[in-house]
Order: structure tokens, then C-alpha cells, then sequence
């Protein structure tokens, strides 16, 4: 079942965007086990959810973002029901994809929902949370930085322009979010090498 979940998968990541291609759902995939294992939740859930959690890509820019989630829900189990997924599972599959979004503000109400959500988050955070930010900023073509206030000292932080402001416009107040003991210690881990990014930032363009 898994192998299917994979291959429609590597119909729909993005080509173009390596913030969502395969490996971004890979990672979230395997992060999710991780914390399904420790936190002893529902697998059957978990794992379904975690590998359609983007089925519907929106881009960041476009205004149909904060739907992206309920679209992707929507689609995620029209797609379970094509390869005969067990119907009773459906409502919590959909409910974890539709939670998982920062930007949908949906509460997250079961533990596998909370397993999803916290499992995306991570891929934000960390080392290969700063690569993902930076690949977005390519595209948005926005600047790595402002050159008066690049860490939003004296100024209100504006990621629309800025890719550095997205960690503290977005990522840091992510990392808060996260609602497993797990996810919890994996955030603290890698918002500390964001942070040491940071400072090694300042000392290369200060």
C-alpha cells in the first residue's frame, strides 16, 4: 500500500519548487514513523496522511494558500478510495491532512493529527529548513536580507521581501507550535543550528 502512496506521489511533487518535491515528502514521511513510533499512534493513520499531506501544491504566493490543506484532504481520499483504502480510516486520514497547515490555523484533535502536523513543521526547521527557505526565495526572487537592519532589529520583519525575515516572520514561531514531546525536543535541536546560522551570518556581512 505504501508503494502506491509513493508513486502517485512522484506524479504530483513538484519539479520546480525543491521546498515541495519527492524528498520533502520523503523526509516528512520518515520523521512522521519516527514520531508515530515513539508516540504510539496509529500508523494505519499516520502514514497515509503524512505521504499526501501536500496532494494539492499551492504555491505560497497564490491566494488559495490557507485552502491548500482542505484541498489536499479532499483529493487525498478521493485517491484512498481509488485503491481501496479502508473507508472507516478515511475521516482521520483527512482530518490530519487538513491540521497539518500552518497557515489553515485548523486545531490539530488527535495525537495522529498532531504526528502529521508536527512532523511538516520539522521539515521547515534546521538545516534543511534554512536550504527550503532559501529555495522559495529563489523563486519569490526576493533578497537574502535587508542591508540596514538584516535582523529585523529596528524594523518590522517583512518575508515578502526579505528571506532571512522568514525566520521570524514564520519558522521560529513554528517551532513553538509543535505539540509531541518528540517533535518538541527535535524543534529545540534545530532551531538551535538556525540560530548558529544566524550568528554566523552576521559575522560574514556585518
Amino acid at each position: 500500500m505504501e508503494v502506491a502512496l509513493e508513486n502517485k506521489i512522484k506524479e504530483i511533487a513538484s519539479q520546480e519548487d525543491p521546498a515541495h518535491d519527492l524528498l520533502h515528502f520523503k523526509r516528512v514521511v520518515k520523521t512522521a514513523k519516527y514520531l508515530c513510533e515513539i508516540e504510539n499512534a496509529k500508523a494505519e493513520i499516520v502514514i497515509p496522511a503524512a505521504w499526501l499531506h501536500d496532494f494539492v501544491i499551492v504555491p505560497k504566493n497564490d491566494p488559495r494558500r490557507k485552502q491548500a490543506s482542505r484541498l489536499s484532504a479532499e483529493a487525498a481520499v478521493a485517491f484512498l478510495k481509488t485503491i481501496k483504502y479502508p473507508e472507516h480510516l478515511l475521516p482521520e486520514i483527512a482530518h490530519a491532512i487538513e491540521a497539518h497547515s500552518f497557515s489553515a490555523k485548523i486545531e490539530a484533535r488527535t495525537l495522529e493529527a498532531k504526528i502529521v502536523q508536527d512532523a511538516d513543521r520539522l521539515d521547515g526547521l534546521g538545516a534543511i529548513g534554512i536550504a527550503r527557505c532559501f529555495a522559495t526565495a529563489g523563486i519569490l526572487k526576493s533578497s537574502f536580507y535587508c542591508e540596514f537592519d538584516p535582523f529585523c532589529e529596528e524594523r518590522p520583519a517583512d518575508d515578502a521581501l526579505f528571506t532571512v525575515d522568514h525566520f521570524f516572520v514564520k519558522l521560529f514561531k513554528t517551532a513553538e507550535t509543535l505539540q509531541t514531546n518528540a517533535g518538541k525536543a527535535e524543534a529545540n535541536r534545530r532551531v538551535a543550528i538556525m540560530q548558529r546560522y544566524l550568528t554566523d551570518l552576521h559575522s560574514e556581512i556585518s
